[in-house]
């Protein structure tokens, strides 16, 4: 049986505590799991009028009937959605300590976490670059080990590099580099969907693939050699494609992930087809740990209008994945 699964709130003066409210009212209609929250309660009370049992450990879940469970993280000032302070960064990081603890030690069975804002964090004297580097630091993963995959219904994506600048990519981009994010998607589609024999459809960098040289080497003298270097490892990797042709639903039938070689190239696809329904899935951790594929959005934050449904996604695949863990 798996365990709850931890739920960060996130910002406290952004979207998170509402999504994460109206996700538990909705619970049985979206088919999510036994989960509970880890925040501030005063930012869900601001934001949505449901029901809050506050709990201690997660095996307490079960005295807290209709109401949402939640691990109070306490906060010494009034929030208010879409104003960001200081104090509520803090709140949300020690949340995210927290809920990595419990996930890390068994007692919750994946972590999935709220939006925070970047900006906050750093002023607050975080050094890491997102969550993700600090749930890997408290796991004990180098960063360097650690891949981003993007999750929606019909569509699996991993970029291989990630937030740097375009003109920064054909730099970037090594063959030693895409094998690495190769083997990450497909041991990460193995354990966490139970996918035997996963097949990855790798992309080009340049129009067309190159075009034969023509439009550039990458192709030829970087991701081809490091295609045959997966499949010399027995991973069905293959390619490299013409990105404007990867992603039609056809070609999505054709393979369990695609391996893009920049940001852009994986979430335009993925957000365009599934854009309330995206996931940003970890890989490369001990634990499940996923996550909206969007962020604070404090200028909507309290008015009702937030989308829950990515939230919810996020929820209900890190249960599927810590299941598929289980098998294992």
């Amino acid at each position: 049986m798996i365990q709850p699964i931890a739920v960060t709130l996130g910002d406290p003066a952004g979207v998170g505590p509402e999504i994460i409210g109206r996700c538990w009212e909705q619970r049985e209609a979206l088919g999510l799991p036994r989960f509970f929250g880890v925040g501030n309660r005063d930012s869900l009370a601001g934001v949505w009028k449901g029901p809050v049992c506050q709990i201690e450990h997660p095996d307490d879940v079960h005295t807290c009937g209709d109401a949402l469970p939640l691990i109070e993280v306490a906060d010494s000032e009034i929030v208010e959605p879409g104003k960001p302070t200081l104090i509520g960064a803090r709140c949300a990081l020690d949340a995210l300590e927290i809920a990595t603890g419990l996930t890390r030690s068994g007692a919750a069975g994946a972590l999935a976490t709220g939006p925070v804002s970047k900006a906050q964090l750093q002023a607050i004297g975080f050094t890491h670059p997102g969550q993700t580097e600090f749930i890997g630091e408290r796991c004990g993963v180098f960063a360097a080990n650690l891949a981003m995959m993007l999750v929606g219904p019909t569509l699996r994506t991993v970029p291989v590099t990630i937030h740097v600048a375009l003109a920064d990519v054909p730099q970037r981009l090594t063959t030693d580099l895409i094998v690495s994010r190769g083997r990450a998607a497909a041991k990460g589609l193995t354990r966490n969907f139970g996918i035997k024999n996963p097949r990855i459809a790798v992309a080009g960098l340049n129009p067309h693939a190159g075009e034969s040289g023509l439009l550039g080497r990458e192709e030829i003298d970087v991701i081809a050699p490091a295609i045959a270097e997966l499949q010399a490892e027995g991973i069905d990797a293959f390619g490299p494609f013409s990105a404007d042709a990867m992603f039609h639903e056809q070609a999505r039938k054709t393979y369990d992930a695609a391996l893009c070689m920049y940001h852009d190239q994986a979430l335009v696809p993925l957000k365009t087809l599934h854009f309330d329904e995206g996931v940003n899935l970890t890989l490369g951790l001990p634990i499940v740990r996923t996550a909206p594929d969007h962020g604070t959005a404090f200028n909507i934050a309290g008015k009702g209008i937030a989308s829950h449904h990515a939230m919810a996604a996020a929820i209900r695949t890190a249960y599927e994945c810590a299941a598929h863990r289980a098998i294992d």
